[in-house]
């Protein structure tokens, strides 16, 4: 009896990654095929079949350009950094013990935007430091600003909120001077474009890199996934079980800042897909990070995908920065969770 009800959840949870994955592939091609000029959903599966050597389908030589040399990247790249963000703001609200917590809110986003507009404008580090090594910088000097001015976690969750949003403006300020003072007329519209979110510019190169930390990046998160599990009850009670504290939670910030800044490097800040996907995620699977994770991963690529697809199709001709799609579900998300979180019980 008992062993049937272990068959029975195993083929549960098979089925329901089944779904999921299969979900990411049907948003990812349909992203692809939606633009400018229509692309049939088969023409996309043609194409990655003949490419891959399954198939030898004839197809329009245009339409396999674009998929190609645009779409199938700008898809690919968005579901990882969904996947990202997502994972990042999961890590965040267990290590805080706060539900607000995430990547944006937290300032560590501007951060990142600060490290990277400073190489790119200031030319810090020119030759040796890249895009991604100044947005780390800037994402692990907001995560010290804020655990200063919040105290740790003693400050209590309210605080490091606080925290957050001075964090927040005190990087944004920065960003906003360099490129004002430092920058020409060109390079100021594009990074204002650029820090509010954008697909625009990312290809093949970006894909792989993104794909490569944010996989390396959630393996390491689960291997860590029963120390999360135990900073549930605190920091006192994950020492009790054995867990060195302040080792572990070096090492997941510094994974979050890693993951943040990849993203923000390529893509821009774009803020609330960690505090939206992570909530969902545990009404759905539970609180176990064993679990959690990979389904903050494959529900974060998704909604990142569907906003891209949003952001296209929103206003006729014209392309809205992606932060701005994502912040229309967001910050409504945030309100409830915000009352429901301060509510007296």
């Amino acid at each position: 009896m008992r062993q049937s009800a272990g068959t029975a959840q195993v083929f549960r949870v098979s089925a329901l990654i089944a779904l999921a994955l299969t979900a990411v592939v049907f948003v990812v091609a349909l992203s692809v095929g939606i633009g400018d000029l229509p692309i049939p959903i088969t023409t996309t599966f043609l194409a990655i079949s003949n490419k891959l050597g399954w198939t030898t389908a004839e197809l329009n030589r245009i339409h396999e350009a674009v998929i190609w040399d645009y779409r199938l990247s700008r898809a690919l790249v968005a579901a990882f950094c969904g996947s990202g963000l997502a994972i990042s703001g999961a890590i965040m609200q267990s290590l805080l013990r706060n539900p607000l917590a995430e990547p944006y809110v937290l300032g560590i986003s501007a951060g990142a935007s600060t490290g990277a507009v400073g190489i790119v404008i200031l030319g810090f580090g020119s030759g040796a430091v890249s895009l991604s090594a100044g947005a780390f910088a800037g994402a692990f000097a907001a995560f010290l600003f804020v655990a200063l001015l919040s105290n740790g976690t003693r400050g209590g969750a309210d605080r490091t909120i606080l925290a957050g949003v001075a964090a927040s403006q005190l990087f944004n300020a920065a960003t906003s001077y360099v490129v004002t003072t430092a920058g020409n007329a060109q390079q100021a519209r594009d990074v204002m474009f650029w820090l509010l979110g954008s697909f625009g510019g990312v290809r093949w190169p970006e894909f792989m890199l993104v794909s490569v930390v944010v996989g390396l990046g959630l393996i390491a998160c689960l291997a860590y996934s029963r120390i999360l599990d135990a900073f549930a009850f605190g920091d006192e009670a994950a020492a009790a079980l054995g867990v060195n504290v302040g080792r572990a939670r070096l090492a997941l910030f510094c994974l979050t800042a890693l993951l943040t800044a990849t993203i923000v490097s390529m893509v821009g800040s774009i803020g609330f897909i960690g505090l939206v996907i992570p909530h969902a995620a545990r009404f759905l699977v539970g609180p176990l990070h064993i679990r959690l994770l990979p389904a903050c991963a494959i529900g974060g690529a998704i909604f990142m995908v569907l906003a891209d697809i949003a952001s296209r199709v929103l206003v006729p001709q014209q392309v809205l920065p992606i932060g701005v799609v994502t912040a229309l579900v967001g910050v409504p998300v945030f309100s409830i969770i915000l009352y429901r979180f301060q509510r007296p019980t």
